[in-house]
Parts: structure tokens; C-alpha cells; sequence
């Protein structure tokens, strides 16, 4: 589909056979060592080849393979889900109905779910994991993931690009300003792992030679200058919740002491991703639940085609580099060249990397059986809700 967002990710495959009822043969235009991992998330989430005609029914009603059926979304109000009887392993699913709410208020959402509207609350306010942990209601359980939050230039994706973005030195600029440690500490609850990278410390291909930056604000200052500027004035769009208002608060502040004056654009997280593709964003602050193959956490968001690469940045070497690592076999090959298009990456700054994706839940205690994946998505297999 021309608007899918998992083009990138299955631009190997060249076609598909049918080989008999359960069976299909993927066909590919090249190796591709990434792609079984690729289909472990999103892209490998099959849905009706017949439904794909119309973009607006894909949103409004998806046809698709799993535990559960689609039943409506009111968007900004829910999304309901039945249990789908002819799932191939429907009795492990006791739960027959599922509905998804979001609710912006982290306050409004834990007093929802200790009063018995909601059973499940994930991505709850960091500042609220104390309380959850010490009430004997709730059951607490925190999963480090696999992905991470970033802030996105705008390099090049017109009409909104800044031509100040195209200069490296401004977006270092912007990384030296920024204090991560102290977002942890301040809004994270100290489960907002302060990173440098988009490969998670437990990775095989995690480059221990790129260190996080720290804070430098006369560093800041002199790279501004040296790019003729001594003021810079930029819009952050985000997706509008407690946490992402904190943030974005908290960066204001930070970057107006390297005079980098920040404008607010609050938004609905669907409207700030419908902006990012069409280029009307200058900043973007944005989140990301990661992939277990490296390739799924850059190829996408980095090549000058990839698209998920908001800000259009744009390196034939980097492409290069995340094109020859798919053809590759073993973790030894991949290693070297992640390393190096990671160097150059954090060299140019075309995305700030803030910290790690942490995975908390709190959950009522009539919820059973409940295990969190690294991946961030909701498993219900043996879950139920007893009383």
C-alpha cells in the first residue's frame, strides 16, 4: 500500500506465492538476514488483501488474523476488540472483549483504574510508580523495551524545514543543551534510562564507544555561533499527554539557557504523526516501541527513503551501510557496520535520542496471568480477570 507505514521494512521481498492453504513462499529481490524479525512485529500482522483497496476503511475498520476481531474506534475515545472464537488458539484467550481508552491525565487514568473503570493501565506516569508499588490493590510490573523517545529534526521535509536544521552544528547544538540525567530524575521516576543511541544497552550490536552526551551549555553557545546565530527560535510539535507536557516544559527550559527559544505545539498523537509525514513540524518529539534487529530501529527512520524518516535527513553512505547489513548472515558481519553508520549518526544528529522506552504497567489485582514483552505490545494469551 502506498500509505503504509511498513513499506520500508518489506522492501526486500519481491513477491508472494501461494504454495497450498497454510503455506506461502516469500519471495526476495536480495538476502535479507532482517526480515524474520521484521515479521515478528507490525509488518508480519497479516490483514485481508481484499479490505486494502479503500485507506480510509483500513483505519476505520481493519480485517485481520488474530485472537481478537475488530469491532469499532471512535477515535480519541476507544477502540473495542471481541474474541475471535475461530482463533486457532481461541481457549487460551478467556478474556471475550477487550476496549483500549485514552485517557491524556495520568491522574485521571490511575484514579479510573483504583475506582475499578479500567483494569490495566500501561505507560502510566513515572511520578505515579511509588504510589502504585505501595498500593496493595494494584499490582506493579515494569519491562525494560526495546525501543526509544527521540527528538526528530526536520532537515528536510518541506514545507516546514528549517534551513538552520541543515547545519550539523545546530543540531549538536540542541543534544549539548539537554540535561538527560535530569529528566530522569525530574519526570522519569528514574525508569527514563538516559541513552545515546537507538541499539538498547542489551543488544548484541549496542556500541559501547558512543557515549551519551552531557550537558554543556557554553559548547552549546559556541556551536550556535560559529553557524551565525546567537538566538534560534524553533516549534516542538508532540503528542499531547502529562508526560509529553512535562517534557516538553522541561526542554523549554533547558535549551532557553542555550538560547534556543522553544515554541509549544501540543497535539493528539495521531495529528502530530499526520504532520511528521507531511512535513509540517520543525521539531518532533516522538516515541518509538524498537525492534529486536537493530534494522528495525534504523533502517526505517534514517535511510534518505525509509518511511518513517520524518525529518528527511538524508546520507547515501548511512544508506549504503543499512542496505549491505541486510544481506549479511551473522552477528559478526552485522556488528562493524552498525558501529559505523552509528558513528556517523551520532555525528550529524539528524535525531536526539533521550532515553530508553520503559514498559510499566499497573494493573488491577483481579488481573491474572499477565506477562509484559520488551516489544511493548499486549499479549492476552492466559490472561484473565477473576472477580
Amino acid at each position: 500500500m502506498p500509505a503504509s507505514n511498513r513499506k520500508s521494512e518489506l522492501a526486500s521481498i519481491d513477491h508472494v506465492d501461494v504454495v497450498d492453504e497454510f503455506t506461502v513462499a516469500i519471495m526476495l529481490k536480495a538476502p535479507d538476514a532482517t526480515l524474520l524479525a521484521t515479521l515478528t512485529d507490525c509488518a508480519g500482522m497479516m490483514l485481508a488483501p481484499k479490505t486494502l483497496t479503500d485507506d480510509a476503511g483500513v483505519s476505520t475498520h481493519p480485517v485481520c488474523s488474530g485472537p481478537y476481531k475488530f469491532v469499532e474506534r471512535v477515535q480519541n475515545d476507544r477502540v473495542v476488540l471481541q474474541k475471535f472464537a475461530g482463533y486457532w488458539d481461541a481457549d487460551k484467550y478467556p478474556i471475550q472483549k477487550v476496549i483500549f481508552q485514552p485517557i491524556p491525565d495520568s491522574t485521571v487514568r490511575l484514579a479510573n483504574l483504583r475506582s475499578g473503570s479500567l483494569d490495566m493501565l500501561e505507560r502510566f506516569a513515572p511520578s505515579d510508580v511509588a504510589s502504585v508499588k505501595s498500593d496493595k490493590n494494584l499490582n506493579f510490573i515494569s519491562m525494560s523495551g526495546l525501543g526509544f523517545y527521540d527528538l526528530t529534526f526536520n532537515v528536510s521535509n518541506e514545507p516546514r524545514a528549517p534551513k538552520a536544521f541543515k547545519d550539523k552544528r545546530l543540531r549538536q547544538a540542541f543534544e549539548l543543551a539537554i540535561d538527560r540525567d535530569a529528566i530522569n530524575q525530574v519526570i522519569g521516576g528514574g525508569i527514563f534510562a538516559p541513552i545515546g543511541q537507538e541499539i538498547p544497552a542489551n543488544s548484541p550490536y549496542f556500541d559501547a564507544s558512543i557515549k551519551t552526551t552531557k550537558r554543556d551549555i557554553p559548547k552549546a553557545k559556541a556551536l550556535l555561533k560559529a553557524a551565525s546565530f546567537e538566538q534560534l527560535n524553533v516549534e516542538l510539535t508532540f503528542g499531547n499527554n502529562t508526560v509529553s507536557n512535562q517534557m516538553a516544559q522541561m526542554l523549554q527550559a533547558m535549551l532557553s539557557e542555550a538560547g534556543i527559544n522553544l515554541k509549544l505545539r501540543p497535539t493528539d498523537y495521531a495529528a502530530a504523526l499526520n504532520a511528521s509525514t507531511k512535513g509540517d513540524f520543525e521539531l518532533l518529539y516522538l516515541g518509538w516501541s524498537g525492534r529486536t534487529d537493530p534494522d528495525g530501529n534504523l533502517h526505517q527512520f534514517v535511510t534518505c527513503k525509509g518511511n518513517l524518516n520524518y525529518g528527511r535527513y538524508c546520507n547515501p553512505d548511512v544508506d549504503k551501510l543499512l542496505d549491505d547489513v541486510r544481506v549479511k548472515a551473522t552477528i559478526t558481519e552485522h556488528k562493524p557496520i552498525y558501529d559505523t553508520a552509528q558513528k556517523i549518526l551520532a555525528d550529524e544528529d539528524p535525531i536526539i535520542y533521550l532515553y530508553a522506552q520503559p514498559w510499566p504497567y499497573a494493573l488491577s489485582k483481579k488481573v491474572q496471568g499477565f506477562t509484559p514483552y520488551p516489544d511493548g505490545l499486549i499479549r492476552l494469551h492466559g490472561v484473565s480477570i477473576k472477580g
